[in-house]
């Protein structure tokens, strides 16, 4: 019937990354989406072919996933580590988008952007100016103040403060802002105090069904890794510029002579070279490095230990959010969170009491927390139980789709959107 208003509102989420891909935030957003339909929305995503996938690189243009009806767009297929080929695939998947979401339909009654690409927001700016249509942004990380942070590039670089301008016009024509931590809010205050009333902090999760709690002599991931034996130290993840890759290095060196005593890194980045080449010379003795795992290993390599690390530098603490801390709680493992002080991480440590935290070149405390733990296995058992135990109250998708909705307004706009009249919602693909 047209014109006729109904309350399923229908939301389109914009993101690069999308499972397959590995990256952290297609997967949060592929969780999300799932949790946005099992609350009676319509949910569509607009993203890029596979670039960060395994064996799985191809896959349809378009199809349904759990309810998710998922548009992938070839522009993408230039992903590499070359920074160039990355900022070329970037601009061709604004192009697409652009030219995608000229159709009402396609753009459904809500917009949704993640801040990667950067300049994605640009989209929901482009429409809300010329169609009035709303959107809203999810800041994984906050760019280019990463960046300058790093000291990557100068803060008075062109395209910074190109960038921060256009930073700030599309977050203050959003109808709101998400963001994973109170200091990331606070930071976009000081950018903008205007922004306070529509910004939302809501957390990442993990999944307490699909990571469980394992003991090592039951997982065939430690047992192939000779790790059932061990006291193993995991950093799983990217260990990347904004992680400090040097105080576990140095805690990994300080314990190199203990034979019960294992570190296992599991990823790529920055940090991960050093580590390889250190046990190339023999440096470390008692690391194990691999790559990534394809998601269905997971729940094994994260319960193949005895303690977790999460890690973040002093100068980028309201700038991005490690997501791999949620993983290490709904493992059931303790945590050991490397931070400065006043970082969120050490709030979440005190708040479930799973774990301890170190000042940012503290090794020597970091290994006698190790030590410490491995005296005393008891504390080990009840500090990972601990862990689980907030993963389950607080830090679930169950617990956060409600916060969503309420961010994204969704309630409010299924009772004033109006059905299209004449085509469904997927006509245009």
């Amino acid at each position: 019937m047209a014109g006729t208003k109904h309350l399923k509102t229908s939301i389109s989420i914009i993101t690069q990354f999308y499972p397959p891909d590995y990256a952290a935030t297609g997967q949060f957003v592929y969780e999300l989406a799932g949790a946005l339909v099992g609350e009676g929305f319509d949910v569509s995503v607009f993203t890029g072919m596979p670039g960060y996938a395994f064996k799985q690189t191809e896959v349809k243009r378009q199809e349904n996933i759990n309810g998710v009806f998922v548009r992938r767009t070839g522009s993408i297929h230039l992903m590499s580590k070359r920074i160039r080929n990355k900022i070329v695939g970037s601009i061709l998947f604004l192009m697409r988008c652009v030219i995608k979401f000229r159709h009402k339909n396609i753009r459904g009654s809500h917009l949704v952007l993640t801040s990667a690409p950067p300049f994605l927001g640009l989209i929901g700016w482009f429409y809300n100016k010329i169609f009035g249509h709303t959107y809203s942004c999810i800041i994984y990380d906050i760019y280019p103040e990463v960046a300058i942070r790093l000291k990557v590039v100068s803060p008075d670089h062109w395209i910074v403060k190109f960038w921060e301008f256009v930073n700030l016009k599309v977050w203050e024509r959003a109808d709101s802002l998400i963001v994973l931590s109170e200091p990331m809010k606070q930071l976009l205050i000081q950018k903008n105090n205007k922004l306070a009333h529509k910004i939302h902090v809501i957390h990442s999760w993990a999944d307490p069904k699909f990571i469980r709690p394992i003991a090592k002599s039951d997982n065939w991931f430690a047992k192939q890794h000779d790790l059932t034996d061990s006291f193993v130290v995991l950093y799983s993840g990217n260990l990347g510029r904004c992680h400090d890759s040097q105080t576990i290095f140095e805690c990994a060196q300080l314990l190199n002579n203990r034979r019960d005593i294992k570190f296992v890194f599991i990823g790529n980045g920055v940090g991960s070279k050093m580590i390889k080449e250190a046990i190339a010379s023999g440096d470390l003795t008692n690391t194990l490095q691999l790559p990534y795992q394809d998601k269905e290993v997971l729940p094994f390599s994260l319960t193949a230990c005895d303690l977790s690390l999460v890690s973040i530098l002093p100068n980028v603490g309201d700038t991005v959010a490690p997501s791999k801390m949620y993983g290490i709680l709904a493992a059931g493992r303790p945590v050991a969170a490397i931070c400065p002080e006043g970082n969120y991480l050490r709030e979440i440590v005190d708040e479930g009491d799973c774990g301890s935290y170190f000042n940012n070149g503290d090794a020597r405390g970091l290994a006698e927390y190790i030590c410490w733990l491995v005296e005393n296995p008891y504390m080990k058992e009840r500090l990972g139980k601990n862990a689980r135990r907030l993963l389950e109250t607080h830090y679930t998708v169950d617990k956060a789709i409600p916060k969503y909705i309420d961010a994204l307004g969704l309630r409010e706009k299924a009772l004033s959107y109006e059905e299209p009249s004449q085509t469904s919602f997927y006509e245009y693909s």
